[in-house]
């Protein structure tokens, strides 16, 4: 088994997730793409001390941008923005992780 900071790259908190966290108690984090459903719940648990009920996981590939725009640049690039794997965790009722610490 890896380290569960290896598994876990880092919390997604934008205003869709932090939605479903206050409604579903479900948390949303970027995850190594390697990663499967059974690892990322015993790295949620161990990290965080809480009872992982459900995870589903989401792959998103990576989108063609261009680098340089406007009329006048004569080196038109296409870059690409990186693939990265999502996860949802369902918490059981009564846990929740606190990701910012006010104070």
């Amino acid at each position: 088994m890896r380290d569960p900071r290896v598994v876990i790259v880092r919390p997604l908190v934008t205003e869709k997730s932090a939605r479903v966290m206050e409604e579903g108690n479900v948390y949303t984090f970027i995850v190594s793409k390697a990663a499967n459903k059974i690892e990322i719940g015993h790295a949620v648990e161990k990290l965080w001390d809480v009872k992982v009920e459900d995870v589903r996981t989401m792959v998103y590939a990576g989108k063609a941008r261009r680098a340089m725009m406007g009329r006048m640049s004569k080196n038109r690039n296409v870059g690409r923005r990186a693939s990265y794997k999502k996860a949802m965790v369902t918490l059981a009722e009564g846990d929740h992780i606190e990701f910012y610490e006010v104070g």
